[in-house]
């Protein structure tokens, strides 16, 4: 069996290496992919927003099932197009996409089905907008509508960072047509967790959940990044939670998209807060989110194939979907400078026996040199009968792992211990 996956970072690098389990896949092709899943995977040098040429390749090389990972392809219709030619695919069409490809259509969403978030209000004008978060209670929230790379979004914790976020997506059109329409929402408090889950349209099927950290360095300090590791399972979503969050989010998003005629099969990913009256929705994603993929997928004891064609056929409730009773952590080794600037091209070296809990997230091949290019480069992970087990490993597995300028924080997992003991 030929598998198709689209993407070439380090969630990319987790599927295909639990993909790899199945003994029935005879080839993997990744496209792009990138360096350090040359071992793992036959790199395709198309890029991921290139639909065409991903269906003239898949097409030309008999590939029997696709996965598209992220968001910009799937908003683009990758998943039609690969389905418009007869290739079944792991992702939702376009028009179920859009609950992650835009802001204004997820909130609204969620008001019509009384699915529980955040106030909100939309803008399509500048002045409308600064008029509005001149009195606005601080912090407050501001989103850019579509796609961002994962940086549409400012919490402002004064006016005037409030008003420069206004100026920054409506005027000076940092994100393009993607802040042409902006979300300002009111700021929710309480533990942030985030849940994959696997859905046919009908039924849903939750991940471990797990607990990224966004900020660049320890202690949750300095700028956003698009996540510098996480742990799985997160300790403040309990059974209680979860069943609430099945009762009064999952299958309540499910149902709506379906009864809004944008059936959704695929990875549904729901960015949580557990605020004092309880869990609410801060974003959905329409795909896999990276990194928690990184410590979500190592505890998934079900062959993952089988459980992504379940999605595609509408046999979801027929599947087992088991984790492990363990825990995970995965260690982003970023460039020191990320999320800024930084440089890149320096060689990195691991050991073999560390080489199996790495994903790769930014890395070229240069010969036989295995070279840094990008800002987070890799994940190195672990898993454990135990958190604390879990995080000590992870990081012990760094020690054999180096590049030049490499930077990780030192604290990921630890606020999941406090609340552990707590």
């Amino acid at each position: 069996m030929k598998i198709l996956v689209v993407g070439g970072g380090g969630r990319e690098h987790a599927i295909i290496k639990k993909l790899r389990e199945n003994k029935g896949i005879d080839e993997i092709f990744a496209v792009p992919g990138n360096g350090g899943m040359a071992s793992d995977a036959t790199l395709v040098p198309i890029g991921a927003k290139e639909i065409e040429k991903i269906v003239e390749f898949a097409a030309a090389n008999a590939v029997d099932y696709a996965v598209v990972a992220p968001d910009d392809p799937l908003v683009l219709g990758c998943v039609d197009a690969l389905e418009a030619v007869g290739i079944p695919c792991f992702g939702p069409r376009a028009n179920a996409a859009i609950i992650e490809g835009s802001k204004v259509f997820s909130k609204n969403l969620m008001k019509k089905y009384g699915i529980p978030t955040a106030g909100y209000e939309v803008f399509e004008s500048a002045e409308e907008a600064y008029a509005f978060v001149k009195d606005a209670p601080l912090p407050t929230v501001i989103k850019a509508d579509g796609l961002a790379l994962g940086k549409g979004v400012i919490i402002a914790e004064d006016r005037e960072t409030a008003l420069d976020a206004v100026k920054s997506m409506m005027e000076d059109g940092k994100f393009g047509k993607s802040g042409s329409r902006i979300v300002v929402e009111e700021f929710l408090t309480g533990p942030e967790v985030s849940v994959l889950a696997f859905t046919d349209g009908t039924v849903v099927k939750p991940m471990v959940s797990s607990m990224d950290h966004k900020r660049a360095r320890d202690n949750d300090e300095g700028l956003n990044t698009g996540g510098m590791g996480t742990i799985a399972p997160n300790p403040y979503y309990t059974d209680a939670i979860a069943e609430e969050c099945m009762r009064t989010i999952f299958l309540p998003t499910v149902e709506a998209m379906r009864a809004e005629g944008r059936e959704f099969r695929g990875c549904l990913y729901f960015g949580l807060m557990l605020t004092p009256k309880g869990p609410k929705v801060i974003e959905y994603n329409c795909r896999f989110g990276d990194p928690e993929t990184q410590v979500v997928l190592p505890l998934l004891e079900s062959d993952l194939l089988t459980v992504m064609q379940a999605c595609t056929n509408g046999t979801l409730a027929d599947c087992e979907v088991k984790f492990s009773e363990g825990a995970a952590c995965c260690v982003v080794m970023a460039s020191e400078g990320y999320p800024e600037s930084y440089k890149s091209g320096y060689e990195i070296k691991m050991t073999d026996e560390v080489r199996p809990h790495v994903f790769v997230a930014g890395a070229k091949l240069d010969g036989n040199k295995l070279l840094t290019a990008g800002g987070r480069v890799l994940g190195v992970t672990a898993t454990a009968p135990t958190l604390g087990e879990a995080i000590a490993a992870a990081y012990k597995n760094t020690e054999s792992v180096s590049f030049e300028n490499a930077y990780k924080r030192l604290d990921i997992g630890k606020r999941a211990l406090m609340a552990k003991k707590g």
